[in-house]
């Protein structure tokens, strides 16, 4: 059994967008504390009345999000 389920957080033009690996959730917001707040009520309802088995998770799963950052190019005088 699993028990972390694991994200990917992208910087869109206007909005955060989070993507579960595990599971068919996709949620976004304005900044990441707004991302985070909406994955967490967005699995809450996606697992709601589930057997987390079927999902092979274990009870009280943890979130681990993984967020991609643009290189940050220095140029040399």
């Amino acid at each position: 059994m699993n028990r972390v389920i694991q994200f990917r957080i992208t910087k869109g033009e206007k909005f955060y967008v989070a993507e579960c690996l595990e599971l068919p959730v996709v949620t976004q917001g304005r900044t990441l504390d707004e991302v985070k707040a909406n994955l967490e009520e967005a699995i809450a309802l996606h697992l709601e009345d589930e057997d987390l088995g079927d999902f092979e998770l274990g009870p009280h799963p943890s979130m681990l999000a993984s967020f991609e950052l643009e290189p940050v190019i220095h140029a040399k005088a």
